[in-house]
């Protein structure tokens, strides 16, 4: 039984501020730490705590969503899960590993770029992953790249960590290429992300990948990722796509 937290979100409106900026309180031995909701180190520290303010407050459903399209999308494809050797950027403490798990995956690899995520998957989730990489994919060592090509994939998810600090495109596009030629990439981004009003690199970039030569669109849903902490729906895209071939740093 996973320790239970006292949590408290603030009375101040946070829309104004952005998903990787929005603060909640935790109370432990009667004193109240102010935390983000992208202090990832701090949250993964204390078990459970991820879960009990993004799944149970803000009710997240991505990893359940992201996992339930790709195995539709292989089966119309004439393919399963258990074929699939996935690498799972951004997996923090395992719960998108979990669910790909569920459904069947036989070969997964999680990765992170902080040790606090790998050390939490293996105290929560042991069974789940293959191995764990702890790395900047934005900046991987011939050791890294060289250890993560043998694992061959043919399949990456990257669930609720693009286009923010998280995971940038210089990191994303060197993942996609661990990927095999015709493998499958599966990942969820922001609705705006797809708005020609968003005007960031990775709005841009996203845009341009999907009608590219790179990618096969097979899947594209939008869909309730979370609720915010005043109870509104934050709407993402799920995406389910072949990788045709290598991307390269940047799309004209």
């Amino acid at each position: 039984m996973l320790k239970r937290h006292r949590i408290q979100f603030p009375p101040e409106n946070s829309t104004r501020l952005a998903q990787s900026e929005v603060i909640f309180h935790l109370v432990e031995n009667d004193k109240r730490h102010q935390l983000r909701f992208h202090d990832y180190d701090e949250l993964y520290k204390r078990p459970g705590l991820y879960e009990q303010v993004f799944y149970e407050r803000l009710q997240c459903n991505s990893p359940v969503k992201v996992a339930e399209i790709l195995e539709d999308t292989l089966t119309a494809n004439a393919e399963d899960m258990f074929g699939l050797r996935v690498l799972d950027l951004g997996a923090g403490n395992g719960i998108m590993g979990e669910e790909l798990k569920k459904h069947g995956v036989s070969r997964l690899v999680g990765a992170d770029i902080i040790p606090e995520a790998r050390d939490a998957a293996w105290r929560d989730r042991p069974s789940v992953y293959d191995d764990y990489v702890v790395a900047d994919f934005s900046d991987l060592t011939g050791a890294q790249r060289e250890e993560l090509e043998s694992w061959r994939f043919n399949a990456l998810t990257v669930v609720a960590a693009l286009g923010f600090a998280d995971i940038p495109v210089e990191a994303f596009v060197p993942a996609m290429n661990l990927v095999e030629d015709r493998g499958w990439v599966a990942f969820n981004i922001k609705e705006t992300f797809l708005q020609e009003s968003d005007d960031s690199g990775f709005s841009s970039f996203i845009r341009k990948l999907i009608f590219s030569e790179y990618l096969e669109v097979h899947h594209l849903e939008r869909y309730r990722h979370r609720l915010s902490m005043e109870g509104e729906p934050l709407y993402y895209y799920a995406m389910v796509a072949r990788k045709m071939k290598d991307v390269p740093d940047s799309l004209d």
